[in-house]
């Protein structure tokens, strides 16, 4: 499968018709997504890392490219797969771009924040342009933009609502500039998406949660793309949990 078809995928979306992608975190899970018809797959760190008894960043590199090509190899041929690989795990870009061909990646999730701090914007659309001009067009290249998670100048916590906003703004613009195909800013409030997209060109992903709107309300707020980071996994392992607790009982 190429990044062509995920791309594709991502454009003439209907409001309120967005494409979802379900987080598969192993390629057991992988394959139930596939086999409900999700035309794509797209893996969720924190959910990887929980699978091979990691805490959320600290999977080595190789392990969780071995973990991307488990779960790519345990789908059809036409289901492609991008892959969230954290901040690139310091590779340079055209290292990056290999391993995640190799792994049999068509895209991927590059976040602008590294031990819980934003990197500078302009250095982060470097960053994303090299990665572009590396994979040409063979990766899908969601940028994840943080500013609702480490603030919008690096501190350690989320700024105010429309600092937050307008920084994220500053960064979209700059990194669909760079050549990123999506812009991913994780954790902005339902309330923001229009503006968001509004102001972004290119599609916009937004993340899914159990206590926020579904992924129909989202869309309509303007989001093209959702996703749902670990939350299928921690559901399922809630599942397990209560099996184990009833075998205890």
């Amino acid at each position: 499968m190429t990044a062509a078809v995920l791309r594709a995928l991502h454009h003439d979306r209907t409001p309120g018709d967005p494409l979802v992608l379900p987080g598969p975190w192993d390629a057991a899970s992988a394959r139930v997504f596939a086999e409900a018809g999700f035309p794509a797959l797209a893996t969720p760190s924190a959910g990887v890392a929980a699978s091979l008894g990691y805490a959320d960043g600290e999977v080595p590199a190789a392990e969780m490219f071995a973990a991307v090509a488990r779960i790519v190899r345990a789908v059809p041929a036409d289901v492609p797969v991008t892959a969230d690989v954290e901040a690139g795990y310091g590779l340079p870009p055209k290292e990056l771009v290999e391993r995640l061909l190799e792994s049999g990646a068509v895209g991927c999730n590059l976040e602008d924040s590294a031990d819980g701090v934003l990197v500078e914007a302009e250095r982060q659309a470097d960053r994303l342009a090299a990665v572009r001009e590396a994979a040409g067009g063979a990766l899908f290249v969601n940028a994840r933009v943080d500013t609702y998670v480490h603030g919008a100048h690096g501190g350690p916590s989320p700024a105010p609502g429309a600092e937050a906003e307008t920084e994220t703004v500053h960064r979209a613009l700059l990194y669909v500039a760079a050549g990123a195909d999506c812009v991913y800013p994780i954790m902005a409030p339902a309330e923001v998406l229009p503006r968001l997209a509004a102001a972004v060109p290119g599609p916009l992903n937004a993340l899914a949660r159990p206590d926020g709107p579904g992924p129909r309300r989202l869309g309509e707020l303007g989001a093209t793309r959702i996703t749902f980071g670990p939350g299928f996994q921690r559901r399922a392992m809630a599942a397990v949990r209560g099996f184990a607790d009833e075998l205890l009982a």
